[in-house]
């Protein structure tokens, strides 16, 4: 005679195995999600960038593509390159169309540019100067560009009459063609500085002359590059500007088309303030 054994108490006690581990797994998600939801997100600001003359957004490229690479949200601002004020105010509008904490970093006259548009921006965390200016109150981009010795952008420029809109009669300055690589670019491969040259947007004189009356750098954490090799600002001129704002300061052998040639370790500059900023 055959026994007959019931399944009923195995399923029983597979249901009540299975029930107790659901319970458990319920309850070490839910305590997960609570720990998850008592930590604040790290949030990383927004990198706003902004350009200098003879230069467009573009010249950021190789920089952006690291940044977006590394989970930065970033802006690049196209700086219209008309007078100090009005560029400034243009960048203010940037900057308030972007939500929550950010790092302002300016290249060349980008840097003038920013201290005016971030002073009193409670959301700009971090300044980052890029081979540029951080002009005080009543300087102007020019005069600092002349501070010292070794600048030899000056002779290399060329003079253009323009219409500016709301200003009259005013000139634009291009850097002459022949001359772009020697004193702007000249670490940067002898084809793409030529495609630069070609495409520079031009600065008015009058937004180099214009002197400055905000000094972000006064109130705002700083970070500055000083380019070793650079013929548009003298060294020195930067290490003065870094040593008066109390920037934390790098240097590096690059032209003063450092965005362009070096763009990891404008990348790398750019990160390390935004760390400092958390």
């Amino acid at each position: 005679m055959k026994r007959q054994f019931s399944s009923t108490p195995r399923r029983v006690a597979l249901r009540t195995v299975l029930t107790a581990g659901v319970a458990v797994a319920a309850l070490v998600a839910g305590s997960a999600g609570a720990v998850a939801q008592s930590r604040p997100s790290a949030q990383k600001p927004t990198v706003v960038l902004v350009h200098g003359a003879f230069a467009d957004s573009s010249s950021w490229n190789g920089v952006v593509k690291r940044l977006l690479r590394d989970g930065y949200p970033v802006v690049a601002a196209s700086n219209p390159l008309r007078g100090l004020h009005s560029d400034a105010q243009y960048v203010r509008t940037v900057l308030a169309s972007v939500k929550g904490p950010i790092v302002l970093a300016g290249h060349s006259y980008g840097g003038s540019v920013m201290s005016e548009a971030a002073d009193g921006d409670k959301d700009v965390k971090a300044l980052v100067y890029i081979a540029s200016f951080a002009p005080d109150k009543g300087e102007s981009t020019s005069g600092l560009a002349a501070k010292f010795p070794g600048g030899q952008l000056g002779e290399a420029l060329n003079e253009v009459p323009v219409t500016v809109p709301g200003a009259g009669a005013g000139t634009d300055l291009y850097i002459k063609q022949d001359q772009f690589r020697r004193v702007f670019a000249a670490d940067v491969p002898r084809q793409e500085a030529a495609l630069m040259a070609a495409t520079q947007r031009p600065i008015t004189s009058a937004a180099l002359d214009e002197k400055a009356t905000r000094t972000a750098w006064k109130s705002i954490r700083s970070w500055f590059m000083i380019t070793k090799q650079d013929l548009a600002i003298p060294a020195e001129s930067m290490r003065f500007m870094a040593k008066r704002a109390k920037s934390h300061t790098v240097e590096i052998n690059a032209s003063h088309a450092v965005t362009v040639s070096e763009p990891q370790a404008v990348a790398d500059l750019i990160e390390r303030a935004a760390r400092a900023t958390r």
